[in-house]
């Protein structure tokens, strides 16, 4: 594990949000002025194919990376596209129930649940209270 990519993975923990490389660069940045964007696009792709850290490709945005590695789902607000760890129970069942899906074996799933966040739902609240 080299410095720059433990940088990179504490500042994504530290943070427990689903950041773009991006926003993760901005905050990198800071630790690391020399260090750039490439440089940490690439080791979050290295992290990511270890299994220490998650990707998360939804609805065509750009990726985003996500600090727990274990399974779990996801809620995506459309208007902000903040990304939030869904708390689902999953049972042995669910997988099972799907044995067979259009011919595939299924080895497992990933639930992503697209809605608006509560901070959005406010604000187009307010916006309607000013117009």
């Amino acid at each position: 594990m080299t410095n720059q990519r433990e940088i990179i993975l504490q500042e994504l923990q530290k943070k427990k949000q689903h950041l773009t490389a991006d926003e993760l660069y901005d905050i990198v940045k800071k630790a690391m002025p020399r260090i750039s964007l490439a440089t940490v696009y690439r080791n979050l792709e290295i992290l990511s194919e270890a299994g220490v850290i998650g990707k998360l490709e939804i609805s065509g945005r750009q990726k985003r990376f996500d600090y727990d590695p274990e399974e779990h789902d996801h809620i995506y607000c459309v208007v902000c596209h903040r990304v939030d760890n869904l708390d689902i129970e999953r049972t042995d069942d669910d997988t099972k129930n799907m044995a067979s899906v259009a011919g595939y074996t299924v080895t497992g799933y990933r639930l992503e649940i697209v809605g608006i966040c509560d901070a959005c739902q406010k604000k187009e609240v307010e916006k309607e209270k000013n117009s």
